[in-house]
C-alpha cells in the first residue's frame, strides 16, 4: 500500500457552516477565502454551476497553497431548473421561499478536493431533494425574522428553524444539505492521502 506524507488541510471557504461541518472530522485545518466570481453562466444548469464553482474555489486556493490539500464547495438550490443562491436580503429571501413553497427542490451541493503538488483532483455532487410545505406568508416572515438565513442557498437553513418549512428530505448524506457533504469529502481526503483516523485531534 502506498503511503503519502501527511499534508496540511485547507478549507477554501469562509462559510461558518462548512467550517463547523469540517470540524467534526477533528482534523487540523486552515481557512482561506477563495476569490471566485460566482455569477452563473448563461443557461448554466444549477448542478453544473455548483460543480464549476466548487472546483474554481478549490483551484483558486490551491494556487496559493500548492503543498496543501484544499477543499472547495458550493451549493445551489435547484427549483425546476432555476438556480437559487444566497438571497442576501430579506426581500429576496421572501421571494425565494414563496417560490419554493409546496415545491420539490433539489439542493445541489458540490465538493472538490485538490492538491496541486501531487496532481490530485477529485470532485463530486451530492444532490438533496427537499419537499417544502405550503407555508403561509406569515410563516415565511416569522421564520426569516427568527433565523435570518440570508447567507444560505434558497434561504433554507435546515439545521435550524428552516426544518419547520419542510415535509421531507431525501438524500444519502445528511451533511450535504448543510453545505459540505462529509461522506464524499472523507472519501476524497482518504484518496488524497490523509489518514483521517490517525491524526491527533
Amino acid at each position: 500500500m502506498q503511503h503519502f506524507p501527511q499534508r496540511k488541510l485547507v478549507l477554501g471557504s469562509t462559510s461558518v457552516y462548512r467550517r463547523a461541518l469540517l470540524e467534526r472530522l477533528r482534523l487540523p485545518f486552515e481557512i482561506a477565502a477563495p476569490e471566485v466570481d460566482e455569477t452563473p453562466l448563461p443557461g448554466e444548469a444549477p448542478a453544473n454551476l455548483a460543480r464549476r464553482l466548487a472546483l474554481a474555489k478549490a483551484r483558486a486556493v490551491a494556487r496559493q497553497h500548492p503543498e496543501c490539500i484544499v477543499i472547495g464547495s458550493d451549493q445551489v438550490a435547484d427549483l425546476n431548473g432555476q438556480a437559487l443562491g444566497k438571497p442576501g436580503t430579506h426581500e429576496r429571501a421572501v421571494a425565494q421561499l414563496q417560490a419554493m413553497r409546496g415545491q420539490s427542490v433539489v439542493f445541489q451541493t458540490a465538493v472538490a478536493v485538490i492538491c496541486q503538488a501531487s496532481g490530485f483532483m477529485q470532485e463530486d455532487l451530492a444532490p438533496v431533494r427537499v419537499q417544502f410545505r405550503n407555508v403561509s406568508d406569515m410563516e415565511i416572515e416569522n421564520y426569516l425574522r427568527l433565523e435570518t438565513p440570508y447567507d444560505c442557498a434558497g434561504s433554507a437553513k435546515s439545521e435550524g428553524l428552516g426544518i419547520s418549512l419542510l415535509d421531507a428530505i431525501d438524500n444519502d448524506d445528511p451533511t450535504a444539505l448543510v453545505g459540505l457533504p462529509l461522506v464524499r469529502t472523507c472519501r476524497m481526503l482518504r484518496a488524497a492521502g490523509l489518514d483521517l483516523l490517525g491524526v491527533s485531534a
